[in-house]
């Protein structure tokens, strides 16, 4: 791999880890205020929010500027939003400016990746930043967790500033005072990103030029007979596994009665299976194998509805892991075909993009429905057993699409997989 490389993993690690304490600190601000049940929920969709508006944007500004530039911008605003759940805005408002600042970190994180390597090298590549991520999940949610557990916030709130008023007096609010800091030291790292010097593409004057583009390229990657299959299945994966983190933290509180610093330890527990997944993945299968892996998540959708029958930890513990292992199996290769088509069809930036849009808009969707439904008064069993129907029914079917495809067009597949082996081998 390219130096560069790792100084993308770096502050994609301290980026990851912030977003995910950050996480856990909203939803117990949320709690600390009172606020209904339902908007602890809501954090989840607020979060997508900028990524579905801003899909045509956001992909053609990262192609349009060095992308080490942005990801520093990108980190700036969620730093804002930091700063406004400390100073009085809405928590549900202010993660929304967090997202918003993901939204555009993202197509600039992966979209380097295309610049910076080979294809030979992106399943590896994949699959190193996935399970780094994945790594960031694990510590974040255990870091927010004891942010806000009591020995560590007695001692941050003991702390006290001559003559200055800092208005941090609850544990969630000096978890994420701590976490600003995090937020700065993946900035530093942008900032030494190494310029790819693939050529940039300018945005038009008028903005709204970018609309029609960005649909063109939906199109484009929904009619491409490799891109749409890797598509839908990641969009499914992370619209699912974006909800998820929140699931998990209800079905402990509901069956083991766990509080929220000991079930963000469950959190943890799952994207510690992923990060397995996603490193075995990126050592065992090629470009051209990715469409093999798609049983994995009817399997998963069948793990998902038996949490409803556990209630011990010793047994939720490895059952989760399992659960989180077959989603980084399936996820790695997947999102590696489709950069490698986006890539191939309309530049990296727009791409991911593209990605992210149908990504987020699954999370929204499904997101948004969980909180109505938590909001009429759905259990974390019910909405456990939901999900899992949806995973393991849409992989099915995905799977039913992928092999008419295979009947239909298949000498156009084995020439797409050629270009992907070929180039493999240089």
């Amino acid at each position: 791999m390219k130096r560069g490389f790792y100084t993308i993993m770096a502050a994609q690690f301290f980026s990851s880890l912030a977003d995910n304490a950050l996480f856990v600190a909203a939803v117990e601000l949320l709690k600390t205020n009172g606020a209904p049940k339902w908007q602890p929920a809501a954090l989840v969709p607020m979060f997508a929010l900028f990524y579905v508006v801003l899909a045509p944007f956001v992909g053609a500004y990262a192609d349009a500027r060095p992308k080490g530039n942005v990801m520093f911008m990108s980190n700036a605003i969620k730093i804002v939003g930091c700063l406004m759940m400390l100073f009085g805005s809405h928590p549900l408002l202010a993660y929304a400016i967090v997202g918003l600042g993901a939204a555009a970190y993202s197509p600039a994180k992966y979209g380097i990746l295309t610049e910076l390597l080979p294809a030979s090298q992106l399943v590896k590549a994949n699959g190193w930043i996935e399970g780094l991520t994945i790594s960031s999940i694990i510590l974040g949610v255990l870091l927010g967790g004891q942010l806000v557990g009591h020995t560590v916030s007695h001692l941050l709130l003991s702390f006290d500033f001559p003559f200055i008023d800092t208005g941090v007096n609850t544990p969630a609010e000096a978890a994420i005072a701590v976490l600003i800091s995090l937020y700065i030291a993946a900035a530093w790292f942008n900032l030494r990103i190494p310029d790819t010097g693939v050529e940039m593409r300018p945005m038009p004057r008028n903005k709204l030029e970018l609309l029609p583009d960005f649909w063109n390229c939906n199109a484009a990657l929904w009619r491409d007979k490799l891109g749409q299959i890797s598509l839908a299945t990641t969009t499914l994966f992370w619209g699912v596994s974006g909800n998820l983190r929140y699931i998990v933290l209800a079905w402990s509180a509901a069956a083991l009665g766990y509080s929220t610093t000991q079930a963000s330890s469950l959190v943890g527990v799952v994207a510690i299976g992923t990060a397995i997944g996603a490193v075995l993945a990126s050592m065992r299968m090629r470009l051209d194998q990715a469409a093999r892996v798609m049983p994995l998540g009817i399997a998963m959708g069948v793990l998902v509805m038996l949490m409803n029958f556990i209630n011990n930890v010793w047994v939720a513990a490895p059952f989760l892991i399992l659960l989180g292992g077959l989603g980084g199996f399936l996820v790695v290769p997947m999102n590696a075909l489709l950069q490698h088509r986006g890539h191939n069809l309309m530049g990296a930036g727009r791409s991911i993009a593209v990605q992210n849009f149908n990504e987020q808009a699954c999370i929204l969707a499904l997101g948004a429905g969980y909180s109505l439904s938590t909001g009429m008064g759905l259990s974390a069993f019910g909405a456990i057993t939901g999900f899992g129907l949806v995973v393991a029914g849409f992989m099915w079917l995905i799977q039913r699409w992928h092999k008419n495809n295979c009947i239909k067009h298949k000498e156009q597949l084995d020439h797409l997989l050629n270009i992907a082996r070929s180039d493999k081998l240089h």
